[in-house]
């Protein structure tokens, strides 16, 4: 029996586990793998503490201080979650079944693909899904954004204050976007919008050179650019949770302040939940809350959690 069970180890995941086993609770975390979405990111330069760091050595990082922490960490997937009557949870994952008094969902969300010639390759060599996160590197440079809703022209907004042109590739002339956000993208002079077009290759050699796209009189065009933002969505993979918690209308969990969902005794964090900014501070911020909160619903609920003596000489 666990006093708390985490899913999901990106950065909202680590800062859930961290917090919670500082606070003496019995804590399994349960992951595919550390880091999540931070694999994605290639150069992340806005988290705090590090002006610049990859992305593989901020996962390091977080394995290192899991480990260091005591962490008790299964590399598995959730499978279903059931609570049953004696107000336990039981999470079964493809390997076993697991018990607890309260869970921590922080399995975030995966961005949405182009699923193109090129996109896997260049991850992280100039194709990117975050412009707020990856755009600094772009400075001076020339981009491409790939989109049509809310996120792809906030981003080419953002990114017209830092990159030297950004072409925002769309396959409709209609946008799915605020009237004033549509309004501020078409008077930026360093934006071009090309229309009823569709990328269907990402080139280049180490890195991005240049995108093919097929527009809609049948014609094929090459655009040279540095970077690539890929913007049409994130999917939050939340049918284990279904039946359990309230969730909008993108199967992101409904949370409260304390990372409260509208089940009790089951917190979330992170990416998968409905707030509106997606970012690695954020997730760890939330993730913190959601675990001082499981602690504080053990003590108000369930009593004191359970104290674990932790051999401290294994680090």
């Amino acid at each position: 029996m666990y006093d708390t069970i985490i899913i999901g180890a990106g950065p909202a995941g680590v800062s859930a586990a961290i917090y919670a086993v500082r606070r003496e609770m019995k804590t399994l975390l349960i992951s595919k793998d550390i880091g999540g979405q931070v694999g994605w990111a290639g150069e992340i330069e806005n988290y705090p503490g590090f002006p610049s760091i990859k992305n593989y050595e901020l996962v390091g990082l977080f394995e290192k201080h899991l480990k260091s922490a005591g962490v008790e960490h299964l590399l598995s997937e959730v499978k279903a979650i059931v609570k049953n009557q004696d107000d336990v949870f039981e999470v079964v994952t493809s390997k076993d079944k697991y018990l607890a008094k309260t869970v921590i969902v922080t399995m975030g969300l995966v961005p949405r693909r182009l699923a193109i010639s090129g996109e896997e390759q260049f991850n992280g060599k100039g194709v990117s899904y975050c412009a707020n996160c990856d755009g600094p590197l772009f400075r001076h440079k020339t981009v491409a954004v790939v989109g049509g809703g809310n996120a792809a022209l906030d981003a080419a907004e953002v990114l017209s204050k830092i990159a030297s042109k950004v072409y925002l590739i769309h396959r409709s002339d209609k946008f799915r976007a605020f009237d004033m956000l549509v309004d501020e993208v078409k008077a930026r002079p360093n934006i071009e919008i090309v229309d009823h077009a569709v990328v269907k290759e990402i080139v280049g050699n180490e890195k991005v050179s240049g995108i093919k796209i097929d527009r809609a009189d049948g014609k094929t065009s090459d655009i040279e650019v540095d970077g690539v933002f890929i913007e049409i969505g994130r999917i939050a993979h939340t049918d284990v949770l279904k039946e359990l918690v309230r969730m909008d209308e993108k199967n992101q969990i409904i949370i409260d302040e304390k990372c409260n969902t509208s089940l009790s005794g089951m917190f979330a964090a992170g990416d998968v939940t409905n707030g509106e900014f997606k970012q690695i501070s954020i997730a760890s911020g939330q993730g913190t809350i959601a675990a001082l909160a499981a602690y504080q619903y053990l003590q108000l609920k369930l009593g004191k959690p359970q104290v674990v003596v932790r051999d401290l000489s294994k680090k």
